[in-house]
């Protein structure tokens, strides 16, 4: 793997001198892909420079170790050293999804359990909300439908970090979420304290960082508009402000209506569906290339149920990775990094498998 090394130092310099290039900055989509691979081939360029001096050091205590046994004592912690910064590099050296570095779109959408499940879905996007802080991220309500208990049956946010580096994306962990996320609990609707089994969706797209990344022809659009509505369908607006998109080649439909001005709608429904368009066209790749691996950490199957939530027992199980903890009430909170960090490292065991079957 590591005979790669050197021609990911030559990129690296290339895109030094890109990056120097005033001209780079005027596109500011090509100089956001740029950046993205420059902060990438940092992390490598520093590993791999880090691995050549551990093993530097640990040829030359050996070297000295022959003349003087003093330097022998050293010998294991050198060795040690080699095997950790060879480790990093290798993980580092991973191809890694070109989306990772991306923002994302996220659906959270009640399902099985009607009022407990529309409850859960405003538990799980306060979970994601908390999470997204403490990374640094930014969340953004895009629409909302309500349920009559202050849950959501519905809800789309757009999740972005600052970051250039593609392993501080959203997308590089919140590509994880999606699928069923199952929630065992007295609902409060329950009048008997009997546990009841919900479950609640969540999707996941990448953004489309440039419109022009995917082309929509206006003529593949059809576009409707309606006065938006509340909770039990009353109307909440006295304009046709809600905007409905139908991408005629695709089947998707994108419903916005939580702005009060037809033109905002209409620009949030086109982000959303153009996230969903990029996400189709990478499923068709995937599903086409007679040589592509499907994570079984992160599958196509938006139907699989993914996790549970068990709060009388105060669990956290990833079904996945076989992560377990007793922490829910800290995880429904925002620490969710350790669940996640299970499903990135089987995902990364998974792909070293790959290479090592390839290889």
């Amino acid at each position: 793997m590591f005979e790669n090394v050197e021609g990911l130092l030559v990129e690296h310099a290339d895109i030094e001198q890109q990056l120097a290039d005033p001209a780079l900055h005027s596109d500011q989509g090509r100089a956001k892909k740029v950046n993205r691979r420059y902060a990438e081939l940092n992390q490598i360029k520093a590993a791999y420079e880090r691995w050549q001096s551990a093993v530097g050091d640990l040829d030359a205590a050996r070297e000295l170790a022959r003349e003087d046994e003093a330097f022998a004592e050293e010998i294991p912690g050198l060795e040690q050293a080699s095997h950790e910064t060879e480790e990093h590099l290798r993980r580092l050296l991973i191809p890694r999804d070109p989306d990772d570095g991306r923002d994302v779109i996220m659906e959270i959408k009640g399902g099985e359990g009607g009022e407990e499940s529309a409850l859960f879905a405003a538990d799980l996007l306060r979970m994601y909300e908390h999470y997204a802080a403490d990374r640094g991220w930014k969340v953004e309500m895009l629409e909302a439908t309500a349920s009559d208990m202050g849950g959501y049956k519905d809800v789309q946010v757009a999740i972005k970090s600052s970051s250039n580096d593609p392993a501080e994306g959203v997308w590089a962990s919140l590509k994880y979420e999606g699928g069923v996320h199952r929630v065992q609990r007295v609902p409060a609707t329950e009048t008997q304290g009997r546990i009841h089994t919900s479950t609640t969706g969540v999707l996941v797209f990448p953004e489309v960082d440039e419109p022009e990344e995917v082309e929509i022809s206006q003529n593949d659009l059809k576009i409707d508009v309606y006065r938006s509505s509340g909770p039990g369908g009353q109307s909440v607006n006295t304009t046709d402000s809600a905007v409905r998109i139908t991408h005629l080649p695709t089947g998707i439909v994108v419903a916005m209506q939580n702005e009060k001005s037809q033109l905002q709608n209409r620009e949030a429904g086109m982000r959303v569906l153009r996230a969903r368009i990029l996400a189709k066209q990478q499923e068709e790749i995937a599903a086409a290339a007679s040589d592509a691996r499907k994570s079984q950490i992160r599958g196509m199957d938006r139907s699989e149920r993914i996790r549970t939530y068990n709060f009388p027992e105060n669990r956290i199980a990833d079904h996945r990775t076989g992560y377990k903890a007793y922490n829910l009430d800290q995880v429904i909170n925002g620490a969710l990094q350790p669940v996640i960090d299970s499903c990135i490292s089987a995902d990364e065991e998974e792909r070293l498998a790959a290479l090592g079957e390839d290889n």
